[in-house]
C-alpha cells in the first residue's frame, strides 16, 4: 500500500514514516511511503503524479491546509482518499474537512495501531472518524447539511433493497471488504452497489452518504 505523507515538519514526517513502515508496527511492511510533501500545494501535485493509495495529511499545512487539499483532490477527480491528522480535535474543523471531501479524521496522538488500521480502512473505501469526535459533532454536521440542502428532495425509494442495505453499512463506517463479508458477496459487487447508490442519490462520496443516512433517519447515532 503506497502512502503520501504531508506535514510541514520533516521530523514529524520521519516519525510517521518510521511508525508506519518500521518493524514496530504490526503489518508495517505492507505500507510503503511513496512520497512526502512539506505543504498542501506540493501534496496535491504529488497526489497527481504518484496516485498513492492514501494521502496522510496534517490539517495545518502551509500554502493549502488539509481541507483545501481535500477539495483540490476531489475537484481533480483523483482516486486518492485523504486521511487528515489533527492536533486540535475541533467540531468546526471536522465539519470543514468532511465537507471538503476528506474520508478520514484522526487525532495526531492516536496509537500507531489505530493509525495503521485507519489507513487500511480508508484505502479499502471506508470512512474513519475518531469515534468520540463523531459522536459529539455529528448532530451539528447533519443540521448544517439539512440547512444547506434545504429544498433538496432525497427519495431513498430509488434504491434497491441491497443498495439501501449497503448505504446503512457505509453509514456505520464499514469498509467494502467488511460489507462483502457480511452480505456474502464479492468486494467488486459491493463497489458496484456503492457506485449505483451514490449515483442515484447524486452524492459525491461516501462521506456525503454517511451524512444523508443520518439526516434521513435511516441510521441513528448509536444504532
Amino acid at each position: 500500500m503506497r502512502l503520501l505523507l504531508a506535514d510541514s515538519s520533516a521530523l514529524h514526517r520521519a516519525g510517521l514514516r518510521t511508525v508506519l513502515t518500521g518493524s514496530g508496527t504490526e503489518g508495517g511492511a505492507e505500507l510503503v511511503v511513496a512520497g512526502e510533501a512539506a505543504d498542501g500545494a506540493e501534496a496535491v501535485e504529488l497526489a497527481r503524479r504518484l496516485l498513492p493509495d492514501v494521502l496522510v495529511a496534517d490539517v495545518a499545512l502551509p500554502r493549502m491546509d488539509g481541507a483545501a487539499v481535500a477539495r483540490a483532490i476531489v475537484a481533480a477527480r483523483l482516486p486518492v482518499p485523504v486521511l487528515a491528522l489533527t492536533a486540535h480535535d475541533g467540531d468546526e474543523e471536522l465539519m470543514e474537512l468532511l465537507g471538503a471531501g476528506a474520508t478520514g479524521y484522526l487525532c495526531k496522538d492516536a496509537p500507531p495501531e489505530e493509525l495503521s488500521t485507519a489507513i487500511r480502512a480508508v484505502a479499502a473505501g471506508g470512512a474513519v472518524i475518531t469515534p468520540q469526535v463523531l459522536a459529539r459533532a455529528l448532530p451539528r454536521f447533519v443540521a448544517a447539511a439539512s440547512t444547506t440542502g434545504a429544498g433538496k428532495v432525497v427519495d431513498l425509494r430509488s434504491l434497491t433493497g441491497r443498495e439501501r442495505e449497503v448505504l446503512m453499512h457505509v453509514a456505520r463506517g464499514h469498509t467494502n471488504a467488511e460489507i462483502a463479508e457480511v452480505l456474502r458477496v464479492s468486494e467488486t459487487t459491493v463497489k458496484t452497489h456503492v457506485g449505483h447508490m451514490l449515483a442515484k442519490l447524486r452524492l459525491r462520496d461516501r462521506t456525503q452518504a454517511v451524512v444523508l443516512a443520518y439526516e434521513t433517519g435511516l441510521v441513528k447515532p448509536g444504532g
